[in-house]
């Protein structure tokens, strides 16, 4: 296994306490405190920049330049490996980022933890469609209105 590979594997394993935390255990004090946390990112979006910086030549040469981008040269682009593990990192980011953000708004709304977990599974796996099946749950969820005592 090269050091890429290797760095790969890491990679898809550091989001995962994370997702068990919030869809296991949602209700555990330990989770929502580190949930509170922005710190649980921290480390993927860490990796993303020492991995990214030197791509962006080719990434912004391959933007800026007069013509349209097209797409078989974004594939192309990304289809190489180290531009493949920043892509992918990317996308680990993003959707922990969205599914920490759903877990504490669902908990603001006191959405049950039993809804929540297939949506979170789903921003897991599949992002977008996480995203915008949680924000059809929340139409249906108002935030509690504040406790004045």
């Amino acid at each position: 296994m090269n050091q890429r590979d290797t760095l790969f594997l890491f990679v898809n394993l550091l989001p995962l306490p994370f997702w068990f935390l919030m869809i296991v255990l949602p209700h555990w004090r330990g989770t929502q405190r580190v949930m509170r946390s922005r710190l649980a990112v921290v480390p993927l979006l860490a990796a993303y920049a020492v991995l990214v910086i030197p791509q962006l030549p080719g990434f912004v040469s391959l933007i800026l330049r007069g013509e349209a981008l097209k797409l078989t040269e974004l594939a192309a682009f990304l289809g190489r490996p180290d531009v493949a593990l920043v892509a992918w990192i990317h996308f680990l980011a993003f959707d922990l980022f969205v599914g920490r953000w759903a877990y504490r708004d669902s908990r603001e709304r006191l959405i049950s933890a039993w809804l929540m977990a297939p949506v979170l599974l789903l921003t897991l796996l599949l992002g977008p469609l996480g995203l915008l099946t949680y924000l059809l749950v929340r139409t249906q969820y108002k935030l509690p209105a504040p406790n004045r005592t």
